[in-house]
Parts: structure tokens; C-alpha cells; sequence
């Protein structure tokens, strides 16, 4: 197992998201953390509807009232603590998680390797 520190949890505006390019799986991936409430959430930057991305602009996932992850390609709404989308085209799929740490106020992704 490996980890990779993404940032400190003062970078993730409460409330806000924020995107990483960081090494997941083998390969450079594009995940983004969301923090609400002083929970971390973090996921694939991947919609599981279509594989595209999320965000048209970087670390902006959020809907307008920040209470819902935004696929801004089809305007499917997720759910920010679980990933799972509620809304129309693709009810039910959720999100891909990803696992990480907080140690000593930093956050840090976790590689099965």
C-alpha cells in the first residue's frame, strides 16, 4: 500500500471542491475532494453515465446552491456523501470512491499496489 499526500484539508474550502491530477491505479487520474460540513468526500473525476468528466471548469462540481455533485456534461446530480446520483439520465449509478487518510491535517490518497 502506498500513499500520496494530495494537499492539507485547508486547501478543500468548506463547502467547496477541489480537483487533484495524482497517481490512482497505475496510471494519472483526475479525483476530486468535496468538504462539507468538515467531512472529506473524495471521487474519480469520471461520470459513471458516460465516462466523461465532471467539471467544465476546474475544481467547480458543485450545483449553484452547493448542495449536490454536478455532472456539468448532462446535468445529473450526485449525492455529496455517497456518490449516488438521484436525478435523470442515470438514477442509482454512483460515483467511484476513493480511498484516503487524514493524518496530521493533510490529506493522502491510498494506492492498493
Amino acid at each position: 500500500m502506498s500513499k500520496h499526500r494530495l494537499c492539507a484539508v485547508e486547501d478543500i474550502p468548506d463547502g467547496d471542491s477541489k480537483e487533484f491530477l495524482a497517481p490512482f491505479q497505475g496510471r494519472e487520474r483526475s479525483l476530486f475532494a468535496v468538504r462539507k460540513e468538515d467531512q472529506i468526500y473524495l471521487y474519480l473525476n469520471s461520470c459513471p453515465h458516460t465516462g466523461l468528466t465532471l467539471d467544465f471548469t476546474r475544481d467547480q462540481f458543485l450545483d449553484v446552491e452547493k448542495t449536490h455533485i454536478l455532472c456539468a456534461n448532462h446535468m445529473a446530480y450526485f449525492e455529496i456523501n455517497t456518490g449516488v446520483c438521484i436525478s435523470q439520465p442515470c438514477p442509482g449509478e454512483v460515483l467511484t470512491p476513493i480511498p484516503f487518510e487524514i493524518r496530521d491535517t493533510e490529506v493522502y490518497l491510498i494506492n492498493e499496489d
